[in-house]
Order: structure tokens, then C-alpha cells, then sequence
């Protein structure tokens, strides 16, 4: 018996390479091409195979060190065959002593051991097929992310595609340059569809002199037979993730799982010992697409509550949301995850107002409209967002810097059957009463028809969400990101307010301001709500 060091092969020019998985554990015994350990880089995880058979007997890595090629990797304990006489001498008779011609002793060469090297062998075209998609059929590519001629890395995006419920980013699964795309925008595609064709390069094993050693033999006893050259050994299952919580994986699973943008740590193994397999990938993926992900704050993941069987309790009935309703929910969760809200509240005395805008109505129906209290609200909030430009931005996605935004365009929130929808009126500040009130009109109309189109939803600074007509004192309203502020207006009643000798009543419109805090502070928000009170309790202020 004797000890041989196991030492880090080449690692393809890579350096410091993390080691995520011990898959023995000293004491055990390996076959030869059985994994010692598993490293990973930032483009795949490899396998450390035993370069031969024995008992494992000390590592010198642990799981999360780093190595590099030609460091120590295990102590193993070996069976030296190779260093043993094959058979004894055949004891010789006296009477019968050697000839010159026929030796007592030949030397034998014991045949080169081999190990399977990688190396590119030729240059061939690789066919990139749209994996898996969750059971999803006919997915809409929304983006070709490369382009004919493109150098793509194994890991890089192909193309996004986009069901009813999520987007999904398809990578190259392999390295090289993008010889033909089969698809484009605006296609349909299904799972194992050709989406482009790659030129890369193959490896394959090629067999490379170890170690030779001779071997004393007699006349009698048999030759050593050839040693046939290695074979690729299947991987044994690993054992079961460390107390450090470590994702026990393969190689090929930890592509596949790359390439589906799994996270492995969330992957519910049922190999051996708790091993994560390819099927364990897919039945993740199809469980991520068949339900809505909550989005990430600030990196992490939040939960998703519990399913629960309400037919347990009575009677039920499953009605699917609209398209509208889900789009909503997903964008008020998105915003409400990722922006700090704070709510301003506060009245706008609007009994003038309100007596001038009755005063309008026959000329309102002469000119074939109607005047509601919208589009005051609506000019009001332009005059503050001007002389407050600080309500009229969007945060940059570098985290550092803030778009001005020299325009003023106000979204109005409109409840429709199908779900809520926010159309933008364009350059407020420059439009008539009378305009805005046309304007309000007739994309209310249009959200309620289902007319809309996707300009008319697009580019708004700030919105306006008015339950005046139904009632309530007071609410908080989400910030309708990439805006940094939304204005609720609540059921104006009389309430008693101190003239500085009685109190008399007056028509209070309750204001609720929520904003984002990351761009506006409490102050801003105070006078931007008190500017707003000013000028709707006094009209004269619109033409100044």
C-alpha cells in the first residue's frame, strides 16, 4: 500500500476557482474516475475525478477555498499494484540449472495508464432549441437580444420571450458565433422550436501518457496483460448538502439550470441523498411559470403566501383575472416593493370653485361638453408641478442621478370593467379649461370602450386618481412608477371652518399626496399640497 497526493489538473487558464462541493469524505474508498470534488467558475462548474482507485485518506481543500492548478487536493491510500512482482519464481531443480539462453529474470514495461483530457478537435455548428418553457406553448419573442455574426459566451442571451404570466431570458448553450437566426420579434415559438444556429467548437477525450513503471518477472509466470485505456466513468450520486446548506449538483444540471435561470438553492432535490437532477430543474421552472413571481426588494425574495382550499369553507368559484386586473396588480406590487411611500394629507376649500363651475354649465352645453371638477384639478396640479419641478421627475436607473422632466403630462386614473387604466393628457400647463374638459371626455370614453391604445398610456409625469364621485375621506395612493408622486382626491363635504370671527361652512376637497421619499422630502410634499389649496380656493390663480 502506499500514499499518493491528488493534485488540481488544468483548469482551462482559470484562477482561484471556488470549490462548492466535496463529494467524498476521507475514509471512503472511490473507483477510479469517481468525483473527489466539484469546482465552479463563472461560466461552469467542473468535476475533479480520482485519477485512480483507493482510499481517500485526507483533504487538503474544503468547501468555499479556492485552488488553482497543480495545488494539493487529497491524500489517497493506493493498492500499488504496479510496484508488485506479478507472480513469485517458479522455484528452480538442481538438476536442472539456467541456460544462458533462457534469462531467470525479464523486465516487463507495464503499459501507460491514460486520463481523458479535453481538447477541441474541430469547429461544427451547434443548433440552440428553445428548452423547456413550463408547459407553455406559441411564446412571443419580444427580443432578439444578438444579432447574424454576433460572438456569443455559453451563458449569453438569445432571445426574450414573454407569456400571459412572465418573461424569460433564453441563453446560448453553448460558445461561439451566431451563424443564422431562425426567429425574430414578434414570432411564436415552442419548446425544442430551432431558435439560431451557433458555430462553436467540440472537444473530445484524447489519451495522454501517465506514468510508467517496470516490473520484475519470471520466466514462468504470465506477462502483465495491456492495460486498456481509461473510460469516461459515470459521475456517482454526491452526498447530501453540509450543514452549511451547499447545493449538491452536477455539472449538467447547474448548465441546465443556468440556462433556465433557475436558483439551484431553491430547488427541491430528489436524487440520491438529496441531489438535485435535471427533472428536479424543470418541475421548478414550470412551478415559477405557472404562477406570477412576487418581484425582489432590494434583492431579497418575499414569500409567497400559502395555497389554501377556500371550497373547504362553502361554495366557490374560480374566475379568471383580466388582463388589466393582473398588469395592475403586478405593477402596484412592483412599485409598492421598490419605493419608500409617504402620504401628505390636507383640504382644498372649493365652495368658489365649485359655484363657478355651476355658473358654467350653459355655456358648457352650448359648446356641446361638460365641465366636472377634473379639469381644474388637473390644471392646478401643472401650475404646482411647475413651480415645484422637483414632483417632476423620474429616479435614473443608476441610482445616481434624476430626470428632469421639462414637459407636463398628467395620467388620470379610470375605473373601467375590465380593470384600471391610466390615460395621459399631454402639456397640461398649455390648455384651456375648455380643452382639458373635451379632453377628459373623451378618454374617458375611450378607456371605457376599450379603445386605448398604448401611447395613450405612456409618458405621463403624474397621475390623478379622483373617488370623488363615490365617496370616502381619505386614502393612500400607490405611486405609479417611473413618477415620484400621485395626487388621490376623496368626496368634498361641508365642514365648519373659522373665518377669524365665526365659523361658517365651506366645501372641503380632502387631499391625499403620496410620494416617492427618495426623490421628495416631507417639506416639499407640505407646500406642494398647500400650493394645491391655494390656487384651487381661489381660481383667479389659474390665469397668473
Amino acid at each position: 500500500m502506499s500514499i499518493t497526493q491528488i493534485t488540481i489538473p488544468d483548469l482551462g487558464g482559470a484562477n482561484d476557482v471556488e470549490v462548492i462541493e466535496l463529494c467524498v469524505a476521507p475514509g471512503d474508498t472511490v473507483a477510479e474516475g469517481d468525483s473527489l470534488i466539484v469546482l465552479e467558475t463563472d461560466k461552469a462548474s467542473m468535476e475533479i475525478p480520482a485519477p485512480q482507485a483507493g482510499v481517500v485518506k485526507a483533504f487538503h481543500v474544503s468547501e468555499g477555498s479556492t485552488c488553482n492548478v497543480g495545488d494539493l487536493l487529497a491524500d489517497m491510500e493506493a493498492e500499488d499494484s504496479a510496484a508488485e512482482p506479478v507472480a513469485k519464481a517458479a522455484p528452480v531443480a538442481e538438476e536442472e540449472p539456467m541456460t544462458a539462453a533462457e534469462p531467470a529474470v525479464d523486465i516487463a514495461p507495464v503499459v501507460a495508464e491514460t486520463v481523458a483530457e479535453s481538447a477541441p478537435v474541430a469547429s461544427a455548428e451547434i443548433d440552440m432549441l428553445v428548452p423547456d418553457l413550463g408547459g407553455a406553448s406559441d411564446v412571443e419573442i419580444i427580443e432578439l437580444a444578438v444579432a447574424e455574426g454576433d460572438e456569443v459566451a455559453e451563458g449569453d442571451t438569445i432571445v426574450v420571450v414573454e407569456t400571459d404570466k412572465a418573461s424569460m431570458e433564453i441563453p446560448a448553450s453553448a460558445a461561439g458565433k451566431v451563424v443564422s437566426l431562425k426567429v425574430s420579434e414578434g414570432s411564436k415559438v415552442s419548446q425544442g422550436d430551432l431558435m439560431a444556429v451557433i458555430q462553436g467548437t467540440v472537444s473530445a477525450p484524447v489519451a495522454a501518457p501517465v506514468a510508467e513503471t517496470p516490473v520484475a518477472a519470471t520466466e514462468n509466470a504470465p506477462a502483465p496483460a495491456p492495460t486498456a485505456p481509461a473510460t469516461p466513468v459515470a459521475t456517482p450520486a454526491a452526498p447530501a448538502a453540509s450543514a452549511g446548506g451547499k447545493v449538491h449538483a452536477g455539472p449538467a444540471v447547474r448548465m441546465l439550470a443556468r440556462e433556465l435561470g433557475a436558483d439551484l438553492s431553491q430547488v427541491t432535490g430528489t436524487g440520491p441523498k438529496g441531489r438535485i437532477l435535471k427533472d428536479d430543474v424543470h418541475a421548478y421552472i414550470k412551478q415559477r411559470l405557472a404562477q406570477p413571481v412576487a418581484p425582489a426588494a432590494s434583492g431579497a425574495v418575499i414569500e409567497q403566501p400559502p395555497a389554501i382550499d377556500f371550497s373547504q369553507f362553502g361554495e366557490v368559484e374560480k374566475v379568471k383575472m383580466s388582463k388589466i386586473h393582473k398588469l395592475t396588480a403586478q405593477n402596484m406590487t412592483r412599485s409598492w416593493l421598490n419605493v419608500p411611500h409617504v402620504t401628505q394629507f390636507d383640504h382644498a376649500d372649493i365652495t368658489e370653485l365649485e359655484a363657478f363651475r355651476k355658473g358654467l354649465k350653459a355655456e358648457a352645453e352650448k359648446r356641446g361638453t361638460k365641465v366636472t371638477p377634473l379639469p381644474f384639478m388637473l390644471k392646478a396640479c401643472a401650475m404646482a408641478l411647475r413651480k415645484f419641478p422637483q414632483f417632476n421627475v423620474s429616479l435614473d436607473n443608476d441610482g445616481e442621478h434624476l430626470i428632469q422632466k421639462h414637459y407636463v403630462n398628467i395620467g388620470v386614473a379610470v375605473d373601467t370593467p375590465a380593470g384600471l387604466v391610466v390615460p395621459v393628457l399631454r402639456d397640461v400647463d398649455k390648455k384651456s379649461i375648455w380643452q382639458l374638459s373635451a379632453e377628459v371626455i373623451e378618454m374617458g370614453a375611450k378607456a371605457k370602450d376599450k379603445k386605448l391604445m398604448p401611447a395613450d398610456m405612456q409618458g405621463g409625469c403624474f397621475t390623478i386618481s379622483s373617488l370623488g364621485s363615490i365617496g370616502g375621506t381619505a386614502f393612500t395612493p400607490i405611486v405609479n412608477t417611473p413618477e415620484v408622486a400621485i395626487l388621490g382626491v376623496s368626496k368634498a363635504d361641508m365642514q365648519p371652518r373659522w373665518n377669524g370671527s365665526e365659523f361658517e361652512p365651506r366645501l372641503m376637497m380632502p387631499l391625499s399626496l403620496s410620494y416617492d421619499h427618495r426623490a421628495i422630502n416631507g417639506a416639499d410634499a407640505a407646500r406642494f399640497t398647500a400650493y394645491l389649496g391655494k390656487v384651487l380656493g381661489d381660481i383667479r390663480h389659474l390665469v397668473m
